[in-house]
């Protein structure tokens, strides 16, 4: 697929860094505060160009950095990878390091936050090579038991997921993405375009089931996920866009009352890709919270 000018450009931003398992695709911006970037990893089904409307406010006070997981956006999608949480956490830390990063600032939306709590068991048991001065949480279903999945992810995670994934075109992606946004038309469509294409680019649909295996994982890690966010000593942000209809309020008021001092900030009005539907507003609650933490 033909990627459009903005995702060109994008792309001419980054660069490839080379992992284990293959190249992925990243965004460094440099900048004010280099030794404690935000670190951010981006949600399913699209890439980190989530953020590049809401880059432009967090960069005026903070380096920050972005890469596509693995199957998604612009780094490679090998067909021969396993696509678990725990492999993504891996190649995360796999860009982190070949960049220089011994620690930062760690923001993550929607399938990111489950590659951050895989960091976060790890962090516990001292395995985590990255030291992780605060985590931002933002619109992910941590609680898969509080949370309401569209029907097509649970059909990705299926033994039909292979036939789903094959007949699901960019109608049907603009159909589900308006649907899970505050308001329908609160993401142009030149935006959603430029995401199709971050998703369809190099055969990407294809590895949708493998990806949306991450549903189980859910559930088959909870014990080692959960329990190390209720012990957690490092200053945590909630960061929630109320009307998502799939990661639903009631998973960010569980997350703010298990986790220790967690400071929960609501959106009213928007929804699912908050980063997308009020980049500005989004961005200078993540600076605001992170600029307020002790030197």
């Amino acid at each position: 697929m033909e990627l459009s000018r903005e995702l060109l450009d994008w792309r001419a931003r980054g660069r490839r860094v080379r992992t284990v398992e293959g190249e992925v695709f990243a965004l460094d911006t440099g900048g004010p505060d280099a030794a404690a970037p935000l670190l951010v990893l981006h949600g399913f089904p699209t890439s980190s160009y989530d953020f590049h409307l809401a880059l432009p406010h967090l960069v005026a006070t903070r380096r920050v950095v972005l890469h596509d997981h693995l199957g998604f956006g612009l780094s490679d999608k090998p067909a021969r990878f396993s696509y678990s949480l725990l492999a993504q956490a891996d190649v995360a830390i796999e860009v982190w390091r070949s960049l220089g990063i011994s620690r930062g600032h760690l923001l993550a939306h929607d399938y990111g936050t489950s590659v951050a709590t895989e960091l976060i068991a790890r962090r516990e048991r001292g395995l985590l090579p990255i030291e992780l001065l605060s985590l931002t949480l933002s619109n992910g279903s941590v609680h898969l038991e509080l949370a309401r999945p569209r029907r097509i992810q649970w059909l990705l995670a299926s033994r039909v997921g292979p036939l789903v994934a094959r007949l699901s075109g960019r109608a049907i992606f603009r159909r589900n993405m308006k649907a899970i946004l505050g308001r329908p038309d609160a993401v142009s469509e030149s935006e959603l375009q430029s995401l199709w294409e971050g998703l369809a680019h190099d055969e990407g649909r294809l590895r949708l089931p493998a990806i949306a295996g991450y549903l189980h994982e859910r559930v088959r890690f909870r014990e080692r996920w959960i329990p190390p966010l209720t012990r957690l000593d490092i200053p945590v942000h909630i960061l929630w866009g109320r009307r998502d209809p799939i990661a639903l309020p009631a998973v960010a008021e569980a997350l703010a009352a298990e986790i220790p001092d967690a400071r929960l900030t609501w959106l009213d009005d928007l929804g699912h890709y908050p980063m997308l539907e009020a980049p500005r507003r989004w961005a200078d609650a993540v600076a605001e919270f992170v600029a307020a933490l002790p030197a």
